[in-house]
């Protein structure tokens, strides 16, 4: 079985950056030890983790691909690593509109936060990318991200350049793959490995879920009630990772007068029509802690998200047919936000970044 037809059955049951050394903090001091011996454990409403055939879970793999996660110097400046996008801190993400990659550069798109990537298929806001795997390498080649190269492939290259002039990353290496040799698919294997580990769960809906009436207040009940009933959340955010890995039109970045969308959307890889503006249903786990909301971040809190479900998104000749007008009361509104907060959970506070970097 293929990682995608196993996810799709399993759904059916961010800025730090060093400007000449890499980032680097204190060890993870809190959670589940670093890295875990054994594939880790997930939190309370989570599923198992498919791990792909071709890239099992060891604990060196995943301790080389924090250290990769948090080196700037996979940048072509020193400036710029995975975690200056996604921040854990900032539940993976960074707080911003639009991300700053090298040089200053804005992004067009709000960095999605890497939380239960582990639990997804396709990857980026577009999909343009069929694996975490793939997802990896392709800021190391983006100009507008970690690269002054305008050739991929290029980039890439440059990228391990760098890593084989490192020599304290030779035995990381070694340890994670069985030799020293570096590589583009062992630096994409290993970050992908490490990604697979941040998690969320235990959160008061699950444990509300679990039998634990106490886990959600009367307000969140209710807005559980508008979410799953006169709101019809769930049905782009459904099942355990609240989000069904679809490509939705929600009328977002329309531009009425002169009918032209700000950004593509998957139209940009599918070149199909009916995928004009539309973009991927994110998780709404950490939620609370991810804004601004929206592929361009358009929306700083989660009152102006509800707001715009409410009203039924901006009308395009796109836009997906469930996007009508709600009606919801103030007091509904409300207790919907307040049912969303109750979505943030544990398994992912302890990441943090290395305290040194190979040499």
């Amino acid at each position: 079985m293929t990682a995608a037809a196993a996810m799709g059955l399993a759904l059916s049951a961010g800025l730090v950056a060093a400007r000449t050394e890499p980032t680097a903090g204190p060890s993870p001091n809190s959670g589940p030890a670093w890295p875990p011996e054994q594939e880790p454990e997930v939190p309370l409403g989570l599923i198992p983790v498919f791990w792909p055939d071709d890239n099992p879970y060891s604990p060196e793999k995943a301790e080389l691909g924090r250290l990769l996660y948090f080196d700037s110097r996979l940048s072509s400046d020193n400036s710029i690593s995975c975690a200056s996008c996604h921040e854990p801190s900032k539940a993976f993400t960074d707080s911003s509109p639009v991300s700053t990659g090298i040089s200053a550069q804005k992004g067009g798109r709000s960095a999605p936060t890497v939380i239960n990537r582990a639990f997804t298929t396709l990857q980026f806001w577009d999909g343009r990318a069929a694996s975490l795997e793939e997802q990896a390498i392709g800021p190391l080649a983006n100009p507008l991200e970690m690269t002054l190269e305008d050739d991929s492939s290029k980039a890439h290259e440059a990228v391990v350049a760098r890593l084989v002039e490192i020599p304290g990353y030779r035995p990381r290496f070694a340890s994670a793959f069985g030799d020293e040799q570096i590589t583009l698919d062992r630096v994409a294997k290993a970050i992908a490995t490490f990604e697979r580990t941040v998690y969320s769960g235990n959160s008061p809906y699950d444990r509300f879920k679990s039998g634990d009436e106490s886990a959600l207040t009367e307000s969140q009940r209710r807005g559980m009630d508008v979410f799953f009933n006169k709101a019809a959340c769930d049905a782009c955010h459904l099942g355990f990772n609240f989000s069904d890995e679809s490509f939705v039109n929600i009328g977002i970045g329309y531009d009425p007068d002169t009918g032209v969308f700000t950004d593509p959307g998957r139209y940009a890889v599918t070149k199909s029509e009916r995928d004009l503006g539309a973009f991927k249903t994110p998780t709404l786990r950490e939620v609370e802690h991810s804004s601004p909301y929206m592929h361009d971040g358009s929306f700083a809190t989660l009152e102006e998200v509800v707001e715009h479900y409410d009203k039924g998104g901006i009308p395009n000749p796109h836009i997906d047919q469930r996007m009508k007008p709600l009606n919801m009361s103030a007091t509904e509104k409300a207790d919907l936000v307040a049912f969303l907060k109750a979505l943030g959970g544990e398994g992912w506070q302890h990441v943090q970044a290395p305290s040194e970097f190979p040499r």
